[in-house]
């Protein structure tokens, strides 16, 4: 996956203009986006959108971001929407794997209920959304074999730590939010699973987009979260390996493998090594191939 976008599972409109969009992936939200009093009639929207979504070729991953194990709603939201089989759960303000392990645990009785595959809803943790979550970023490697990506959120967690805003003046993060966003990217590639970047928020902002999503991938976020259509095809374009990187990637699988021995080889006056073989294995699955 490249590219999330998030939809408030309480408009119909909108989940709908979103399914026709080239997202990799939608999060149909229940939580912050829906208001409490919304929330039924939306647990019931989602559900048919699941149902009518999945039939349809070519469609994108389906993600319901559920609310927060805390609030006492997570378990109306699961069994409202796991008739539907989504491809897994967005849980929000994750603290440690322990909540991880606490959400399969119950995807785990509902796909027994609903005679789905056991393990088939995966788990994306949205890890950095309060204070208390940023001291155990290292908890979730091996929390649950359903985990299959991490991600932060600045938002959630500048209104937590009561600060003015989460961004200097220059428009970049300031200090406690690139914090949050390194760990994740530790947390993630720790625990084997994807790191997906938070969302930009100002989405008439391009060429603000753009150099967010050209740091993220170069830090080694595989994707990115989008909350409005149009940052689609931008967040796919800069998270899609160019031509020239999957041929380079390409040349130097290819020279290891014709080398199985060796520890560095040489490729256009650079000498590579085993961390480039395994960047460059990166890239051609991200880019869809294989050598």
């Amino acid at each position: 996956m490249r590219s999330l976008l998030f939809v408030p599972g309480d408009s119909p409109r909108k989940l709908e203009k979103a399914l026709a969009s080239e997202a990799d992936a939608l999060i149909l939200d229940l939580e912050d986006s829906v208001a409490l009093e919304a929330k039924p009639t939306a647990r019931r929207t989602v559900l048919a959108v699941l149902r009518d979504a999945r039939a349809r070729p070519g469609r994108p991953r389906l993600y319901v971001r559920v609310n927060a194990l805390d609030t006492g709603l997570t378990d109306l939201d699961l069994d409202a929407v796991m008739p539907g089989a989504p491809d897994g759960i967005f849980l929000p303000k994750t603290s440690s794997g322990v909540d991880v392990q606490h959400a399969a645990a119950k995807l785990a009785v509902r796909e027994a209920e609903c005679e789905l595959e056991d393990g088939a809803t995966r788990i994306v943790a949205i890890a950095t959304e309060t204070a208390r979550s940023i001291f155990h970023m290292g908890t979730y490697a091996g929390a649950s074999h359903r985990l299959s990506g991490i991600t932060w959120g600045a938002e959630d967690l500048s209104a937590d730590l009561g600060a003015e805003t989460n961004r200097a003046e220059d428009g970049t993060y300031a200090d406690p939010y690139r914090l949050a966003r390194t760990l994740t990217l530790f947390a993630a590639n720790a625990a084997d699973a994807a790191p997906i970047d938070t969302v930009f928020t100002n989405f008439r902002d391009e060429a603000g987009l753009v150099a967010e999503c050209e740091a993220a991938r170069r830090d080694g976020f595989t994707a990115k979260m989008a909350i409005h259509p149009g940052q689609v095809s931008t967040i796919n374009r800069v998270f899609t390996p160019s031509a020239e990187a999957l041929e380079r990637a390409a040349r130097i699988v290819a020279l290891f493998e014709a080398q199985p021995g060796a520890g560095v080889i040489g490729l256009d006056g650079e000498m590579l090594d085993r961390p480039h073989l395994r960047r460059a294995l990166r890239t051609l699955e991200r880019g869809g191939r294989r050598s």
